[in-house]
């Protein structure tokens, strides 16, 4: 699975390059093919063979010449293409080589944060993540705003264990950035109050909401809320193809792209609840053109309410 998914070139590098990969590394300087190659090898060992992945990882700190920025556009290739495919050992380990970037502080590490965090559509949660997000503000709001939505419906889900665990790690998280960066999560902007609404029945937030609510001095309702935002809840391959949608499809003709849709990201019950954050992201990030309105491209109205109807 590995092998089909990481382009067949990462692959063949790795066969091509795997006696190369263990200790005594050569202490040759490597040309820019080999490199990039080289690059590619090592990712794939560390996905591959986690017990070496520290091995590798050694390896790539000896020979890396660019502040790792091509190994990071790897990574953030393959998180984008193929992430929700990766078997778990894998995913576990790409978490785990997110971390020595970000401890690294290796170019475009950020972007990778990000492409990471678009992933968490369902429950999904690793401790890793605690560390990963407060080492950038860029990501830490986005970070926030994304597990306070997994809050909201956490939070309606009772007495499961692994549930249970999912909102003390969130809650915890959340409850701490708040506290502690204030004046960054304001950044968010008014929408921050929404999310932190829909929890006000949670005691941890209760004093947080308040003050942000009758506090003047915030003037929180006078931000606007990014419409960046309103993507992170969303894998880059729904807004690909909800863009894709409203921009190409014309009204009437639209139901069988509607029903590949619902079937490839909407099948699963607890997917449900992503349908709150399609709704936001077409009417808050998604503005057609006037010459798409006055088209017979369908409106924004008759995608919402295909989505909505089931619920």
């Amino acid at each position: 699975m590995l092998r089909k998914l990481i382009q067949r070139s990462t692959h063949e590098a790795f066969c091509f390059l795997e006696p190369n990969l263990r200790p005594p590394f050569p202490l040759t300087i490597p040309s820019l093919e080999e490199y990039t190659n080289l690059n590619r090898a090592i990712l794939y060992g560390i996905l591959s063979e986690p017990y070496l992945a520290k091995v590798h990882i050694k390896h790539l700190h000896s020979i890396v010449t660019d502040g790792y920025g091509y190994f990071t556009s790897v990574l953030v290739k393959l998180v984008i293409e193929s992430y929700g495919k990766l078997l778990e050992s894998a995913k576990r380990q790409l978490v785990w080589v997110t971390h020595e970037m970000v401890n690294i502080l290796a170019i475009g590490f950020d972007g990778l944060l990000v492409a990471l965090l678009r992933q968490i559509v369902v429950n999904l949660f690793s401790s890793k993540w605690d560390s990963l997000l407060e080492d950038e503000p860029f990501v830490l709001t986005g970070a926030l705003y994304v597990f306070l939505r997994l809050l909201a419906d956490n939070c309606r889900v009772l007495n499961i264990p692994k549930i249970e665990s999912l909102k003390k790690m969130e809650i915890d998280f959340c409850v701490r950035m708040l506290r502690e960066k204030l004046s960054l999560c304001l950044r968010i902007g008014r929408d921050l109050l929404r999310l932190l609404q829909d929890l006000v029945h949670v005691p941890e937030f209760r004093t947080v909401w308040k003050d942000l609510l009758y506090n003047p001095s915030v003037f929180i309702y006078n931000t606007r809320t990014s419409s960046w935002y309103f993507s992170l809840r969303l894998t880059q391959e729904m807004e690909s193809q909800l863009r894709f949608l409203l921009t190409y499809v014309k009204f009437g003709s639209q139901k069988r792209y509607q029903v590949w849709f619902a079937n490839k990201f909407l099948a699963a019950p607890e997917r449900n609840a992503v349908v709150i954050d399609i709704t936001r992201f077409i009417c808050c990030a998604h503005h057609p053109s006037n010459d798409i309105i006055q088209s017979d491209i369908i409106p924004r109205w008759a995608i919402i309410g295909c989505y909505l109807g089931p619920i």
